[in-house]
């Protein structure tokens, strides 16, 4: 068994590793974690509105199941509490290193061991090297001319200034995305004015949060097999939802019809209703969840604008109408630099391989965890293990099984490191590529995609095709490195 492991990321990938592989012995574990404790998206993104979309039955590990949810989708600080509580339960919260910035991981051919490096000048050596840095920690910010010139306040939704007073304040908002969505109703009841830039319109569902009220609670709480029968009921609706992406002529057209009904219902407004109507196939990108949105959007003291910015000057925004949007502060609701996975990070693997180059041409990994030419390294929330219908907690479950599968097989071949083979990674990546002809995916361009036009994010299945996939490593799909017994 590998003597040591460590794991890159404190958020749900990377608790859900250290929890799998200490349950089945595999106890010398460090986990360097960025920020000053855990949490990972769920630390740092603690704008107003913040929450989940996924139902926390669902959003949640399966072996740490709560009654007490205040709410159909927790907001942020109890989902953050969760992830704590569970990693406390389970003796892994002693396992994290935290404000450790890795900077460096590399891979030594002749020791056939990890050495990773972080920027605070710390070094550790690893048999195993998990990465579980997720997709959505890295903000994005767009190339604007002018964007350094702005004489107001500035910031991006995951790094929100609380100590800033919105209140009074002109506030303008680039960006109408999942954060957008969540953030811009609580900022529209702030601001004395909201000035709200998109660039493409979305498709909405209903999503109604109220707190449950005490009879639900009640019951959810002390009847047995309540909550897994809700767990199960929106596993198969989120389940129902992959479907329709991956049938846009069929289901697709159904739930595209419900959701139309649902944003025609909200936006009374015909010219609202104009600006925000999506000009792409239903499922294409994020379905957004939001009943509050749109009357946040029609309020009088809130415009939506989506023409084109051209730079931004000292005093605010300009469109390429030629007018001047005057903002005392400006929000990035831009999200996250999705493709860029772990960099900039520098992985460095077997003959001196730099991961980058490996993917020049698009991330790709087998079942999104393991690379050729880079031994004994897995990937949590990985290239295409991203889901537009479910929880990602679901996928990182398997991915910390397969792991502790892969350690295994190292420790009964007496071996030292686990590579995938390249034939094997090749036709795994064609096939999923291949997954996404005739599905929603492809019918626009989104986040999911890389500048070439690769969808390298989404997984293109259901959870359910992609737990059969992972249940188990097969050993031929791997080579063995320095193994002492022959398998086969």
């Amino acid at each position: 068994m590998p003597s040591k492991v460590v794991i890159v990321g404190a958020g749900f990938g990377g608790i859900a590793a250290a929890i799998e592989l200490q349950r089945h012995g595999i106890t010398d574990i460090t986990i360097l974690e960025r920020a000053p404790e855990p949490g990972g998206t769920w630390f740092h993104n603690t704008y107003p509105g913040a929450a989940c979309d996924v139902p926390s039955h669902l959003y949640s590990f399966s072996y740490a199941q709560r009654r007490d949810w205040s709410r159909l989708c927790s907001p942020q600080q109890e989902i953050l509490d969760y992830l704590n509580g569970v990693a406390r339960d389970h003796g892994v919260d002693r396992l994290v290193a935290g404000s450790s910035t890795v900077t460096s991981c590399s891979w030594d051919d002749e020791a056939r061991r990890w050495t990773v490096t972080t920027a605070e000048g710390a070094s550790r050596e690893a048999d195993a090297l998990v990465l579980a840095t997720g997709q959505l920690h890295q903000p994005s910010f767009p190339r604007i001319e002018g964007a350094d010139r702005f004489a107001g306040h500035t910031f991006h939704s995951a790094l929100w200034d609380h100590d800033y007073d919105l209140r009074g304040k002109r506030v303008a908002v680039i960006g109408t995305g999942a954060s957008a969505v969540q953030f811009v109703p609580v900022v529209a009841e702030q601001a004395e004015r909201l000035t709200v830039f998109q660039r493409t319109g979305n498709w909405f569902v209903p999503r109604k949060n109220r707190a449950y009220p005490r009879g639900l609670k009640a019951i959810i709480k002390r009847v047995p097999g309540v909550q897994a029968a809700r767990r199960m009921y929106m596993f198969f609706y989120c389940e129902l939802l992959t479907q329709a992406i991956r049938h846009p002529n069929t289901l697709g057209r159904l739930l595209g019809w419900r959701s139309a009904a649902f944003m025609r219902w909200q936006l009374r407004d015909p010219e609202l209703r104009r600006k925000v109507w999506p000009d792409y196939t239903f499922g294409c990108k994020r379905v957004l969840f939001s009943s509050d949105f749109f009357p946040a959007l029609a309020r009088p003291d809130v415009d939506l604008v989506t023409d084109d910015i051209t730079e931004i000057r000292e005093e605010g925004v300009v469109t390429a109408d030629g007018r001047l949007h005057e903002a005392d502060c400006l929000i990035y609701g831009t999200g996250f630099r999705t493709n860029d996975f772990m960099f900039p990070m520098e992985i460095t693997g077997s003959q001196g391989r730099d991961l980058r180059d490996e993917w020049a041409g698009g991330a790709h990994a087998h079942l999104g965890m393991t690379v050729p030419g880079f031994p004994s390294m897995f990937v949590m929330y990985g290239p295409n293990t991203n889901t537009s219908g479910g929880s990602i907690i679901f996928y990182l479950e398997l991915q910390a099984r397969y792991l502790r599968q892969a350690l295994q097989q190292l420790d009964a071949r007496g071996a030292d490191a686990i590579e995938v083979r390249r034939e094997v990674e090749a036709a795994s990546d064609r096939e999923v590529q291949s997954r996404f002809a005739g599905t929603a995916w492809i019918r626009c361009d989104s986040w999911y995609r890389d500048d070439s036009g690769r969808i390298v994010a989404n997984w293109p299945g259901s959870m359910r095709e992609y737990e059969e996939k992972t249940r188990e490593l097969d050993p031929a799909h791997y080579e063995f490195i320095g193994a002492q017994l022959d398998h086969g």
